[in-house]
């Protein structure tokens, strides 16, 4: 059995019901896909901890844990990893969002979501996040 990675995704929600997507760098794995922003959950840190400390660090933004809405998750098996991802869902923070990593961002309506290329794990999400909006 492969090892399990947690990371933390959310779909930040703008007043129009648009979902922000940023685009992984080039360097990264998955170079110049389009993912919810998040990232890996650090040992001791609760998944929406990770989130706060994401979001301030790869866009510049504040939300808190009140904001945080559990959404669905994914479980999928790459190559190396098993990835267990929840989705949290969250329309209240401070800031801009900016990207602070090279990364590409876009705001994007729930019907199209499906322009923009994913990672395998963040597809199944798409329908769930659609169905919801």
């Amino acid at each position: 059995m492969s090892r399990v990675v947690l990371v933390s995704a959310v779909a930040l929600i703008d007043r129009d019901g648009r979902v922000l997507l940023a685009q992984r760098p080039e360097g990264k794995s998955m170079a110049g896909l389009w993912e919810f922003p998040g990232g890996k959950v650090e040992p001791g840190e609760s998944p929406e901890a990770a989130l706060i400390r994401e979001l301030h660090e790869e866009l510049g933004i504040e939300t808190w844990n009140s904001c945080l809405a559990p959404l669905t998750f994914a479980s999928h098996a790459y190559d190396e990893f098993h990835l267990l991802m929840p989705l949290f869902a969250c329309r209240k923070w401070d800031g801009q969002p900016q990207p602070q990593e090279g990364q590409r961002l876009a705001w994007a309506r729930p019907e199209r979501l499906r322009d923009y290329p994913m990672p395998p794990a963040d597809l199944p999400l798409i329908p769930i996040l659609r169905d919801w909006l």
